[in-house]
């Protein structure tokens, strides 16, 4: 997570639209994400006085609700964020976690905020490996055990205690997404379509059946109406204790409850003791821009900075947009990048990478001198395994207020 501001500091808001037509035939057979075509139009929307950009339009617009009655970006984004966990339930959460950074432009001050999920204290080096002695992913990906001490709560009651306007109290900003979560919403075809692939596993508890079946006992689809009214519960609870609603009293005994009853680990100590922490950004500039981004525990911070300062050195004006040479160059850049977060990077409680030469521009010259215009590098010379696979259950928002507030 980053964002840029210009040395100048002459703020602009642009969200990237890319608007596309669907063929009647691709519509029936789409499942999960589009890929525009190459010929399809990008356009800016500017604002004039403050932005929220989200995944989901239900949420954003929440999110610039509060904009207008006199929130900051970091009321905004934590309204935007309790309102994800409601519309967009394959990204959107409360029982994960995730990365913020915010600029301050009344404190002159950056900040980066880690509220990603913990192992339980119970948690052993060698718990996801099989009775063969390697990883099984099984434990790792498909059972209790992989539950992490969830931070979304802490993450983003800490944002607002610490970096809000003081015009909202917490439960003014939960109110919206309560009222949706109990009332319901329609579901429309981007979560509709990737219900079925889910439902498989949503299917197997009586708790996630519930909520995503219809009555014949198949997935909900396109145009039902998704009810949570046990999540419109803990989203209560959270309006009313704050942190404390989640992580103490009932809601933590009866998460803790269930994950111990489905073969986990996971205890109401282990709840009550999390804590999200405030970290300082990394930061680095490209072509006049400042940048700020998210320190480790994330690794895209540090891989977007080495990945910049790469292509620094290249005449990316000159290259046409999506021509072959500019796509070879971005993708080699971030080729290094990446291969440099496998062998490097990690939790910095555990983990001592060496971050300062990883985005130094003396660093990204040596890469780019290593970079063939005529050939792409294997994976086998940047990186000694294939990298893993990458998933799609990721959101990401952004907000900017008319004080130059900005939270990403």
């Amino acid at each position: 997570m980053a964002f840029l501001t210009e040395r100048r500091w002459i703020l602009a808001t642009i969200l990237l639209v890319v608007a596309y037509c669907v063929p009647a035939a691709a519509q029936e057979q789409r499942r999960g994400f589009y890929t525009p075509a190459a010929s399809d139009a990008i356009h800016a929307v500017v604002a004039e006085h403050g932005m929220v950009v989200a995944q989901e339009k239900i949420a954003a617009r929440l999110g610039a609700d509060v904009l207008r009655r006199g929130g900051n970006a970091v009321d905004a984004a934590v309204a935007t964020g309790f309102a994800l966990a409601v519309t967009y339930p394959r990204a959107g959460n409360i029982g994960g976690g995730g990365f913020m950074i915010i600029h301050s432009a009344e404190r002159q001050a950056d900040v980066a905020i880690d509220y990603r999920e913990t192992a339980p204290g119970a948690m052993t080096r060698d718990i996801f490996l099989g009775p063969d002695g390697k990883p099984d992913s099984a434990k790792s990906r498909d059972s209790a055990l992989g539950i992490g001490v969830p931070g979304t709560p802490a993450g983003l009651t800490l944002a607002l205690e610490k970096y809000g306007s003081g015009k909202f109290a917490l439960a003014d900003l939960l109110k919206p997404a309560i009222d949706l979560a109990r009332d319901g919403i329609v579901l429309t075809d981007d979560n509709a379509d990737t219900l079925p692939d889910w439902y498989r596993r949503l299917a197997r508890w009586p708790a996630s059946a519930k909520i995503f079946s219809r009555v014949d006992g198949t997935s909900l689809r396109e145009g039902d109406t998704l009810v949570q009214t046990d999540l419109a519960a803990t989203l209560s609870a959270i309006a009313v204790r704050g942190r404390r609603g989640f992580y103490e009293g009932p809601v933590a005994e009866k998460l803790a409850a269930a994950i111990r009853d489905a073969g986990g680990i996971m205890t109401t100590e282990d709840l009550k003791s999390y804590q999200a922490v405030v970290r300082a950004p990394v930061r680095g500039s490209y072509r006049g821009y400042d940048i700020l981004a998210m320190p480790q525990p994330s690794s895209g911070g540090v891989v977007l900075l080495e990945t910049l300062n790469i292509l620094e050195g290249f005449p990316m004006r000159e290259m046409k947009q999506g021509s072959a040479p500019s796509l070879h160059v971005m993708i080699e850049a971030m080729k290094r990048g990446y291969a440099d977060r496998a062998r490097y990077l990690g939790d910095p409680a555990f983990v001592n990478a060496p971050v300062a030469t990883l985005i130094s521009k003396e660093y990204a010259a040596k890469q780019r001198a290593s970079i063939d215009p005529d050939r792409a590098t294997p994976w086998t010379d940047a990186l000694s395994a294939t990298p893993p696979r990458e998933g799609s259950n990721t959101t990401h928002f952004s907000v900017v207020d008319s004080r130059g507030n900005a939270v990403s």
